[in-house]
């Protein structure tokens, strides 16, 4: 397994210092470097990368910005930010980061990082050969996780117990307090995936990531009400009629999918 990886990074001697101590693992290969956000995107779409090593702070469009838009699109490369500025950590995490490295840091730091991307391809490449195969054996928890799927209906949890609900039920799905949580029309129930595992088992013709906290289900929105700096509000069709947040970021997409 080889993991190409994504500098990008405004900065030509930090390119060339990771550059450099990536050239000591043996299964990564650099094939491409960006100055910026925009540059990073065109390579994204022309080359299946891995890792991109993200700067935070760069002219335009931020490392924190990038790493959302990818966050958007399912099979975009795992995501590791590189930067100076520790009071970033949190936002870094909340758009689905798998590591966050402080500069400067050493080689055995960057591996540490390194393995965590590891270990979600050699699970993403699991994911892919058990959907392959028939569901004829019992009592394997993680082939049962797998054929959910295929029976269309998401395991999640209420007081203790395991419900399997079908994705119509669902109105909204978000994040609070680092845990993720399904909304129905009668419950609230505890979800088992993150949010971005979540929206890969999702319909996306119904099913929208609207902000990195929430997605929805649009076919139980109600009412669209255009908020500021280009953001909206989603009124929702539940009993309580609650309102879920569109982020600039994703008000385009939204836009795109309504014909608005």
């Amino acid at each position: 397994m080889t993991l190409k990886a994504l500098i990008v990074d405004d900065e030509y001697p930090a390119r060339k210092e990771l550059r450099y101590l990536l050239e000591n693992f043996f299964d990564v290969e650099v094939v491409g470097e960006a100055t910026n956000a925009q540059e990073a995107l065109k390579l994204i779409s022309a080359i299946n990368y891995t890792v991109v090593f993200v700067d935070i702070q760069m002219p335009g469009m931020t490392g924190l910005e990038l790493g959302e838009l990818l966050q958007q699109h399912s099979g975009f490369p795992y995501v590791i930010f590189v930067t100076a500025f520790e009071e970033y950590a949190v936002k870094a995490f909340e758009v689905d980061a798998v590591d966050y490295l402080l500069k400067p840091f050493d080689q055995r730091r960057l591996g540490q990082a390194l393995e965590k991307v590891r270990k979600l391809v050699e699970q993403n490449q699991a994911r892919q050969r058990d959907s392959k195969n028939y569901p004829g054996e019992q009592g394997d928890p993680s082939r049962q996780e797998q054929y959910l799927d295929q029976l269309d209906r998401l395991p999640a949890e209420k007081q203790g117990k395991t419900l399997l609900i079908s994705p119509e039920e669902i109105i909204y799905a978000y994040v609070q307090e680092d845990a993720v949580y399904i909304r129905t029309d009668k419950d609230t129930l505890l979800s088992r995936f993150s949010l971005k595992e979540l929206e890969g088992r999702l319909d996306p013709k119904h099913f929208f990531r609207s902000h990195r906290r929430f997605i929805v289900n649009l076919t139980k929105v109600r009412e669209i009400i255009p908020f500021f700096n280009g953001t909206y509000s989603l009124v929702l069709l539940d009993e309580g009629g609650s309102e879920v947040p569109v982020s600039r970021n994703h008000a385009r997409r939204l836009r795109e999918l309504l014909g608005i």
